[in-house]
């Protein structure tokens, strides 16, 4: 755990050190058919957070949660590398037209996150793995993580934070450590309480998501962020 985040600095490390050299941009005639749509910034954070909390929650059992984070550290560091060794920049417009929520949550997404480090997608990966690690727990549960999931890869592409090559290579990177770490976790292990508790603490998990996607509304409608970083 301690390992995992002491490597959170390092993507925006990484996207400094390869800002001004060659960039790449692994687009396909696909990409260009997908509109920017910045109501799907909404899911991008809402959905994602709900996936990020979700296993701190529901995957209790100490050696599933071992596997979880190997599994974490896994896509993490094989994104790192590609990261460096074949930089890429997001198909991002100049300029985020419109007004609304949606569109104030698109500007200032865009200007939290760098503009690089899109193949492969660590956003897409990371949220498969969280509902693998969960499915590992619960069937039910885990399945409507997946189509989360599902419905986050397609955000990253509603909001032009990620080409379609760096949706799938995500989702590659999730099954490979499913693959390897998570199915071969055994569900008989899973203590029957923790199975029991699952769909009350990823109740939970929305509905702290939700409070999160309220405060933002609420700096939307008081224009406290705008002028911390818009302006």
């Amino acid at each position: 755990m301690v390992v995992l985040v002491a490597l959170v600095p390092l993507y925006i490390f990484i996207a400094e050190a390869i800002e001004r050299g060659p960039l790449h941009a692994p687009a396909i005639p696909l990409d260009r058919m997908i509109p920017l749509v910045p109501l799907w910034s909404l899911v991008y954070g809402a959905l994602y957070l709900v996936l990020i909390v979700a296993p701190v929650f529901i995957v209790r059992d100490q050696e599933l949660l071992q596997r979880t984070v190997w599994s974490y550290l896994a896509v993490w560091l094989v994104a790192y590398a590609c990261f460096y060794l074949y930089p890429t920049y997001a198909p991002r417009p100049d300029a985020v037209r419109g007004a609304g929520f949606g569109a104030w949550g698109l500007r200032l997404l865009y200007s939290l996150d760098p503009p690089f480090n899109c193949f492969p997608s660590l956003h897409v990966a990371h949220s498969f793995v969280s509902a693998f690690a969960c499915h590992r727990v619960h069937r039910r549960l885990g399945g409507l993580l997946l189509a989360a999931a599902a419905l986050v890869a397609l955000s990253t592409l509603f909001t032009k934070q990620h080409y379609v090559l760096d949706v799938l290579a995500g989702v590659a990177m999730a099954m490979g450590v499913n693959a390897a770490l998570l199915r071969t976790y055994p569900r008989e292990r899973v203590p029957e309480l923790d199975r029991r508790i699952a769909l009350p603490f990823g109740v939970g998990a929305v509905a702290l998501a939700a409070v999160v996607l309220a405060s933002f509304y609420a700096l939307y409608i008081t224009g406290i962020a705008d002028r911390a970083f818009l302006d």
